[in-house]
């Protein structure tokens, strides 16, 4: 089924009442057996929490990993795949739902629409562009969604080092740094998922209450 994509990502959702998390992740498995290991655990957490997992639809890499651990557990996995990437990444064949959109950009949208949450899983460039939009949205307002980094085997320290480094320069505020969630355990990063409070929009002085 096909979905066309809207101009902003819902911003439904109230803290503590995580429903569907979407996860970026890579289409290649990666140089470390931890990293497979370590992306079951988080969808089989996620399945026993009673949390849809929302990905890119594919059957392959750590992708794969996410939608079979997350299915064997009884969870349900929902993907979104653009009908170009269908044969490439190889959709998978057993989700609950797959839904075929019509480029990187419908599928990004789509998948921003459908979550409440987001997770970083190791992965390459195309995890970065995912990580670093939703993000983006949320520092401008246009979600009030919590992003999350997953550190599997310290993965993700060089970035966060580039990150501390932009944060120091003033690039970065302090407060949008200390709002991308980070944690190397299933259970404590969706406590930590769960607990998160949306800040204001950067450009918005004196935001009214919003929820996520």
């Amino acid at each position: 089924m096909t979905h066309n994509a809207t101009s902003t990502p819902s911003t439904a959702g109230t803290p503590g009442q995580l429903r569907r998390v979407a996860v970026f992740t890579g289409s290649a498995m990666g140089a470390r057996a931890s990293f497979r290991e370590g992306a079951s655990k988080l969808a089989q957490h996620l399945a026993e929490t009673g949390i849809c997992v929302v990905y890119g639809g594919g059957n392959v890499g750590l992708m794969g990993v996410v939608a079979d651990s997350a299915l064997a557990a009884g969870g349900d996995v929902l993907g979104v795949i653009p009908q170009s990437l269908v044969s490439g990444e190889i959709a998978h064949p057993g989700l609950t739902e797959l839904e075929v959109v019509g480029d990187m950009h419908a599928r990004k949208m789509r998948m921003a629409e459908l979550s409440d949450a987001f997770i970083a899983l190791p992965g390459g460039a195309g995890t970065l562009e995912e990580l670093f939009e939703v993000w983006t949205w949320q520092q401008l307002g246009i979600h009030r969604k919590p992003v999350a980094l997953y550190d599997i085997d310290g993965y993700w320290q060089p970035l966060l080092a580039a990150l501390d480094a932009m944060t120091a320069n003033g690039f970065i505020s302090e407060a949008t740094r200390s709002n991308l969630i980070v944690s190397d355990n299933p259970a404590d990063l969706l406590e930590a998922l769960n607990n998160w409070t949306p800040p204001a929009p950067k450009w918005q002085k004196d935001p009214a209450p919003l929820e996520r």
